[in-house]
């Protein structure tokens, strides 16, 4: 990995730019092969120019050079071993395989000589116990896969309808800029990436015994990209294929794949009163090349597809996302940003006054004065239509500002 050329992914040194230098733990989360390891070893990379006389130790758990380490005094007595005067950065990939890392992170950020940066491929990383000892001592950065705009700089495509469908069918997973974008040998690379983490970060961590029920509501969430669903819904499903799982079963599964990043929760939300609605919510995946090989990639889920990456898109630019709700009616997606907010309609064409109506109308009826968008793939726009702006979704992804 030291010696492939490291791609910098600027979105991400921007968000963290500002706690460069001080003690605070930078932990990197995200999906298993999103990336984090690569941004973790840019960051190394940097510092080692900038801090020419710093001292560097480095730990990665998923080689086996480090199988030794399993403890957290192991990994104490790791990096008190190799500690010098001055400016010491710790770099632990992977921490979560370390028993009781936490504490070993509070005893280190004690010290002024250390500057930690850690990774880790679960949400409930930064929950519990962690959160507690090391309250208001670390910041956050959680790494995606590749955005619309990052996959073309990656693969040195130029934005279009062609580079669009590579995109929306093999997803944004970093190392395919190694392979051929053909569906056998991406195919092949994702079910190696998807099986890892459902053997390391879902089954094993959670000690699944139903295995076939994980998958079977792997497929049923994949199937149902950008519907609205509930426990219980599923549950009712699954009875009538003559299969009896408890709604609370039903939940901890959907917690533990989101745990996993392999899926993310929508809520949805009242867009007058922001309630939050207790039941039914959208469930997108973290990768869409992941989505597609669980069910294949067919026309008849397109719509599905463009939402989760619009989703995924907004995001990616600091939006905290819901599906809104307004009369009776849905709006996919209300993304707000420091004080601001926009709604999005996303639709894979509009042919006809029927259909435009239903996208259009939606928004209409929303009587604030915040930007409104329906996106599509057409390629012949009518651009504004009673205040609400038509917009080519190729166009908004490009186009949608992703610094912080």
């Amino acid at each position: 990995m030291n010696k492939e050329k490291i791609i910098e992914r600027s979105l991400y040194l921007e968000k963290i730019k500002p706690f460069l230098g001080n003690n605070l733990i930078k932990v990197i989360t995200g999906q298993r092969r999103s990336g984090k390891s690569y941004f973790m070893l840019f960051l190394k990379k940097r510092l080692e120019q900038e801090y020419p006389d710093s001292n560097i130790i480095y730990l990665n758990k998923e080689l086996h050079d480090f199988d030794t380490i399993s403890t957290y005094r192991e990994l104490l007595d790791f990096v008190l071993k190799r500690t010098r005067d001055g400016k010491n950065f710790v770099f632990i990939d992977e921490i979560q395989e370390i028993k009781g890392f936490e504490k070993a992170l509070r005893s280190l950020a004690s010290e002024d000589k250390y500057e930690i940066f850690c990774t880790g491929s679960n949400a409930s990383l930064l929950s519990g116990e962690l959160a507690t000892l090391l309250s208001g001592r670390y910041i956050e950065l959680r790494i995606h896969p590749l955005c619309y705009p990052e996959f073309l700089k990656f693969h040195k495509l130029p934005s279009g309808k062609e580079s669009f469908k590579k995109y929306i069918k093999f997803g944004g997973m970093p190392f395919l800029i190694h392979l051929p974008l053909n569906e056998e040998v991406v195919a092949n690379y994702l079910s190696a990436i998807y099986n890892s983490i459902v053997l390391k970060d879902v089954i094993a961590r959670y000690k699944i015994r139903n295995v076939d029920f994980l998958e079977r509501l792997t497929l049923f969430l994949a199937e149902n990209i950008g519907n609205l669903f509930s426990a219980k819904r599923i549950t009712d499903f699954l009875k009538s294929q003559n299969i009896s799982i408890s709604i609370n079963t039903v939940s901890d599964y959907l917690n533990f794949l989101e745990s996993a990043f392999i899926i993310n929760k929508v809520k949805r939300i009242s867009i007058l009163g922001k309630k939050v609605f207790e039941l039914n919510e959208k469930y997108f995946f973290e990768d869409i090349g992941l989505r597609n090989l669980i069910v294949g990639f067919n026309l008849l889920s397109l719509n599905g597809i463009l939402e989760n990456i619009v989703y995924n898109h907004l995001v990616i630019a600091g939006y905290r996302v819901f599906v809104g709700k307004h009369n009776g009616y849905e709006i996919d997606f209300v993304a707000e940003k420091k004080g601001e907010r926009i709604y999005i309609q996303v639709a894979y064409l509009i042919p006809d006054g029927k259909v435009k109506e239903r996208e259009f109308g939606n928004l209409l009826k929303i009587k604030d004065n915040y930007p409104k968008y329906v996106l599509s793939l057409d390629e012949f726009l009518n651009g504004n239509y009673m205040g609400i702006e038509h917009k080519n979704l190729i166009d908004f992804l490009m186009e949608l500002n992703l610094k912080p």
